[in-house]
Parts: structure tokens; sequence; C-alpha cells
């Protein structure tokens, strides 16, 4: 008895599974004008994203709502202009801010967290509230105390152990836009570091990533990072050593 053939596909069907640019046909040498105007538009969304303003003010009062006091820092880039030539700037706190960490009262804490603008602030505004309101009922439930919470301008995502550092935190979760693509200009990360301190490099961190509206849930993403908070805390690790093993699907928890 023959196998039955399985079903053919078409391009269509596959670019009904990714966002990619898959089978665009062409005009004879050329790609077809509707391609070629997507993707235009694709990507004066991506640089717009990246040039985009930070609102810092709405992130202080939404993370307040939180029952959250955030300090509003910067890094030493001064223009846009900055950030994007001179990402060493955008790792250390200008003068200012480290004397409002350094005046700040308030002893050690397990977690700091850091809402940083980074190469998308349109993914920060959208995103960074809505995750933080998800992840601090997940942080509760666990029992892990979080009390040093900032909203950093001209952040790259080392900023944030210099941050975590004079906050005394065990460890530093920094909320960053990340580099827009063309099928994601609003895609929010979320950077752990154990026992942050200047001169850190990226194997010392767990990356959870593509959180937006077409990628990451805010409630998955939640579950990932209180697991991996949960984890490095009772491991006192963060990295390369440190797998993400959560797994599973988040279980609801209530929302009193």
């Amino acid at each position: 008895m023959k196998t039955p053939a399985p079903p053919s596909r078409s391009l269509s069907d596959l670019r009904e599974l990714t966002p990619a640019r898959v089978g665009l046909g062409r005009a004879g040498a050329s790609m077809p004008t509707e391609a070629l105007l997507a993707f235009t538009l694709d990507h004066a969304r991506a640089r717009d994203a990246v040039h985009g303003a930070f609102d810092t003010s709405r992130l202080v009062e939404g993370l307040a709502s939180l029952g959250l006091a955030p300090v509003l820092l910067s890094s030493q880039v001064r223009s846009r202009r900055d950030y994007l030539r001179r990402p060493d700037l955008g790792r250390m706190l200008d003068p200012a801010s480290q004397r409002a960490l350094a005046d700040r009262s308030g002893g050690p804490c397990q977690l700091a967290i850091v809402v940083g603008d980074g190469l998308s602030p349109a993914a920060v505004n959208v995103h960074a509230i809505e995750l933080v309101r998800n992840l601090v009922r997940r942080l509760k439930e666990a029992g892990i105390q979080l009390s040093g919470t900032a909203v950093a301008s001209g952040a790259r995502v080392a900023l944030g152990d210099e941050i975590g550092a004079l906050f005394g935190a065990q460890m530093v979760l920094m909320l960053i836009g990340e580099r827009p693509g063309l099928s994601a200009p609003d895609s929010l990360g979320a950077y752990l570091t154990f026992a942050p301190r200047i001169g850190l490099t990226d194997a010392m961190r767990n990356c959870v990533s593509n959180i937006h509206g077409a990628g990451l849930s805010y409630d998955e993403a939640a579950f990932k990072i209180a697991w991996l908070v949960r984890e490095g805390l009772a491991r006192q690790i963060t990295g390369v050593a440190l797998k993400d093993e959560s797994g599973g699907t988040p279980a609801r928890i209530g929302t009193g």
C-alpha cells in the first residue's frame, strides 16, 4: 500500500507562519512595488523606534502606581547622537546620578529593577509598566524583596551593573529596548545579573528577550524572569552557569 503523499504547501502558507520576508515575488529584476513599500515602511518604523522620545515621566508615574519609588537617573550620554556613537558613555552613570544613589536612604535589597531606554525607547514606553505589573505579583508570590527601582536615560545594558551595585542589590534586572528589527520595532529585553558591579561581561547575564505584542507575553516573560530571579538568588549565579529550566505554562496567580 502506498503511503499518501503529504499535502503540498505553497509560499502563501509559509508567509502565514512567519513575519519574515519570503516569497515576495519579483517585477522584472526587482521586487514588486508593494513589497518594496512595505520594506520601506518597516525600515522607517525601526528608525523611528531608535530615535523616539523616552517618556520618563510616564514611566515614573506608572512604577509609582505599582507601589514602587523609582529614582530618575541618567548615563553620561548627552544626546541620542552620542548614545549611538559612544556606547561606552551609556554604560556609566553621570555624577549627579551617582550622588543621587549614594544619598538615598535604605539598605541592601535582593533585587533592583532598572528601566532603561536602550535602542528602542518605544518598546519601553509601551511594554515596561505592564511587564513590571505582572512581575511584581510573581516576585511577591516567591517571597522576593524588591526595594530598588530606577528609570535611566541613555542606558546600555551594563549601566544596570553600576546602578545595582549602588543600590546594594544582590541582583539587578535591566528592562531595556532591544535593537529594532524590521518585523518588531518595539521588542523589550530583560537582563538579569547576580552580584552586579562595574566591569562584568554579558556572559554573567541571563536574558529574556522578544517581549512584545507578537512575541513573548507579559505573563510568560514575568514567569521566566521570576524563575530566573528565584533560582539565581538561591544558587548565587546568573549567566552561562544558569540555564532557563522554567518550562511549562505559567500558572495563573491572583490579581489582588
